[in-house]
């Protein structure tokens, strides 16, 4: 491989490992969803650069910017969009909130797919809504969607909003064309726009792939909205940078308004030179990204099926977060990862954070080095066994 995924890089800036003065890891978080990688080489360059210009005032956003994200999503999606159907934010999170703010009343219900990434909650209530769960199905070790209850959902007229998280975080599933256009066919017949996060597009394994939930057809494209990013694909989330697809210009100018009512209209100069970096420049990395995390996920169910059979680990077809049954140990997923994070310095994240659903289950996040994955689960091992020490 050109690019080594294999560099271990103290964090000590962030959330994540704590080194102790022997470079030892004391706490290792397998937790939030970033990476433990240097993001592509072209985007450290295009940073670098801006920061010897030396002026950091207020920046316009040129077509080049525009432009490489619709040479992005027609390459690699397959997607020709237009420029013109984007707008500009600080991140995914901002523009869920925003998007709910324009497109609903305080009172209104919006169905998330439950077990689902928590933000769409605290997006929802903030925005004074009602979260409705269309509860996913686990049956024979993996997800499918309830139609006959979404389609129950969305009848009710105080329903206005579908959060449709694809690929899901943090089942892991990638939905397919045929169950996209289920749900597509289910909203547009109950006047229910959907709202598509789908900042994890990029990163989808095997036989897996992203199909954008508005490529599919006109009908599809007016009445939805749809979230990208290239945060978590090339790691970048701390340069805050995200894009809003609205072809619906009425809907278009509501986001906006709202975008400006919560003050996330703007975005930095390091944020535009990322972004055209990551996307004109950076495919090759994610290539071998990929790959590396496919070897990684491997690794892991090898790792359980040899040691930890009992419990198990669901399939990923997107994302890097892996999800895993532990309902065989027979304690609360919130309990299991707080005994890991107090007795072997491992942090997970429990099940339940992602809705009642969750619960049974846990999200391990596999973007790291070797080394890091090789030691979180060597301490798992050893506390589900009772080894002494961390491993």
């Amino acid at each position: 491989m050109k690019y080594y995924f294999d560099e271990i890089i103290p964090r000590r800036h962030t959330h994540s490992v704590k080194w102790d003065q022997a470079s030892h890891v004391e706490m290792l978080p397998m937790s939030i969803a970033d990476m433990d990688f240097r993001t592509a080489p072209a985007v450290i360059d295009a940073l670098q650069r801006r920061v010897a210009h030396g002026i950091f005032g207020y920046t316009r956003i040129s077509d080049t910017y525009f432009q490489a994200v619709v040479n992005w999503f027609t390459r690699r999606h397959q997607f020709a969009l237009n420029k013109d159907w984007l707008l500009y934010t600080t991140g995914v999170v901002p523009a869920l909130s925003a998007v709910i703010k324009a497109l609903t009343q305080p009172g209104d219900k919006v169905i998330v797919q439950t077990p689902v990434y928590n933000c769409f909650f605290s997006s929802i209530r903030n925005n004074g809504c009602e979260v409705v769960c269309n509860e996913l199905i686990f049956n024979n070790g993996e997800y499918r969607i309830d139609f006959a209850d979404l389609e129950e959902k969305a009848k009710d007229s105080g329903v206005k909003l579908l959060l449709l998280c694809s690929p899901h975080n943090p089942v892991g599933r990638v939905w397919n064309r045929e169950e996209l256009i289920r749900i597509g066919n289910i909203c547009l017949e109950h006047e229910v726009m959907v709202v598509a996060d789908e900042i994890h597009c990029d990163l989808v394994y095997g036989g897996s792939k992203h199909v954008p939930f508005a490529s599919l057809s006109e009908a599809f494209l007016l009445h939805s909205v749809t979230c990208i990013a290239p945060t978590k694909t090339f790691n970048m989330a701390g340069v805050q940078v995200a894009n809003i697809l609205a072809a619906d210009k009425n809907v278009r100018l509501l986001i906006d308004r709202a975008l400006n009512i919560n003050e996330v209209s703007e975005i930095s100069p390091f944020a535009v030179e990322a972004l055209i970096a990551a996307y004109n420049e950076g495919e090759e990395w994610l290539d071998e990204l990929i790959v590396y995390l496919q070897q990684n996920y491997n690794y892991l169910r090898g790792y359980f099926n040899r040691f930890l059979p009992q419990l198990y680990v669901l399939p990923l077809e997107g994302t890097y977060l892996v999800w895993v049954d532990v309902r065989a140990l027979q304690q609360s997923s919130r309990e299991l990862a707080q005994k890991l994070l107090t007795e072997m310095n491992l942090r997970v994240n429990e099940g339940t954070i992602y809705g009642d659903a969750g619960e049974g289950f846990i999200r391990i996040n596999i973007a790291c080095p070797r080394q890091y994955l090789e030691e979180g689960l060597s301490r798992l091992k050893a506390f589900l066994t009772g080894e002494v020490g961390t491993g």
